[in-house]
């Protein structure tokens, strides 16, 4: 009887803490959404103010190739914000499935009592109980039964009314989570739309290019993924350390660092490594976080490890799962690749640049040398 008591409360508890544990992963999908969306904008001001000529066709490009990229994201965090939607909606329809099920039993076990109550009635069963005992004492403890059958009727009415303001609740959010989902939907759909719209922009600037200036264009793009002073710095830091001091320039055969990944070398110590979209980025090898930056122009991730005093960068991350002064171990996940615009074509790649730097700043090591060929 007690645990028949717990059950609906239990229900109830897990319907809450549920329900606030997705609203805060929506809340933040949100979030982020609305600092994409100002970020697009003042960059959409900021092109607007370009005039048109051959000295501000370089830089138009090179906006709009961050424009493309900054949409991309957007894409990216309100597709997410769908999914987290959808899995909503489906725990929602799951909850009120459940609830409805638990007020048709509780509403059936009171039916049943107020049925056995009346028939008891009419057949003055409850004076016939009371007279069949033995002695006061036994007659003080059958009243006291049956109060405690009133009470457990009116515990149960008082169940059904829980369970019925909880099944309407349930309802309600599951209204309001469909609307916000065909919301999203139809903001993804606009979103694309924009998208395709800026990317014919770019490659009418880029088309205009000399092949020189679109060297220098790549030139400029390439920089924003510099990563040499923030080395410098970490240098001093890896200095005794012990974590993943095995590793050494002869290192070799070790996994990509992006599953499924295609490598190339990109320039000095570093390698591209693109993927498909979502793809892991992996720890090449065991050691330790020791830096974790977020590059204010691209607004992707930068990861630094160190294997002893070796350090690994993994730049233009989409996201991070791993915090500074943390050991990770070999073929861990630290996050996953994010976006980028291949600029000759303006069209979106998912990718990582991967960086190899040795203790001595003046050794310079081939980053696509240590993988697996």
């Amino acid at each position: 009887m007690r645990l028949l008591r717990t059950i609906p409360t239990l229900l109830l508890l897990f319907v809450v803490c549920t329900a606030a544990g997705q609203n805060k992963t929506i809340e933040a999908q949100k979030r982020a959404i609305a600092a994409l969306e100002k970020k697009i904008a003042a960059e959409e001001r900021e092109i607007a103010k370009l005039r048109k000529g051959r000295s501000t066709t370089e830089e138009r490009a090179r906006r709009l190739a961050r424009q493309i990229d900054a949409r991309t994201q957007l894409l990216e965090a309100t597709e997410n914000e769908a999914a987290a939607l959808r899995a909503e909606i489906a725990r929602a329809d799951s909850t009120a499935g459940s609830l409805d099920a638990a007020l048709g039993r509780n509403r059936e076990q009171y039916a049943e009592m107020v049925r056995e109550a009346y028939r008891n009635y009419r057949h003055s069963n409850y004076l016939t109980y009371l007279f069949a005992a033995r002695d006061f004492t036994d007659a003080a403890r059958r009243i006291a039964l049956l109060r405690e059958v009133a009470a457990l009727r009116a515990r149960k009415m008082e169940r059904i009314g829980e369970l019925t303001a909880a099944v309407k609740h349930e309802r309600e959010l599951l209204d309001s989570r469909k609307r916000s989902l065909d919301s999203v939907s139809r903001s993804l759909a606009g979103q694309r739309k924009k998208l395709q719209n800026d990317a014919a922009a770019a490659r009418r600037e880029i088309n205009s290019l000399s092949k020189k200036e679109k060297t220098a264009l790549q030139r400029k793009l390439a920089q924003e993924e510099q990563l040499d002073a923030a080395i410098a710095a970490l240098r001093k830091l890896t200095k005794g350390n012990k974590e993943g001091a095995s590793f050494s320039a002869g290192t070799s055969g070790l996994r990509l660092p992006v599953a499924g990944g295609r490598v190339k070398r990109y320039k000095e110590n570093m390698a591209e490594i693109t993927g498909p979209k979502g793809a892991k980025a992996l720890s090449i090898y065991e050691g330790k976080v020791v830096e974790i930056k977020r590059n204010r122009i691209t607004g992707k991730y930068d990861v630094f490890v160190a294997h002893g005093e070796y350090i690994t960068s993994y730049a233009n991350l989409g996201s991070v799962c791993v915090e500074k002064g943390r050991k990770v171990g070999r073929n861990e996940q630290i996050g996953t690749i994010g976006s980028a615009v291949d600029v000759n074509t303006m069209k979106t790649e998912y990718k990582l640049v991967f960086g190899i730097y040795a203790p001595d700043p003046a050794r310079k090591l081939r980053a696509e040398s240590c993988f697996r060929k």
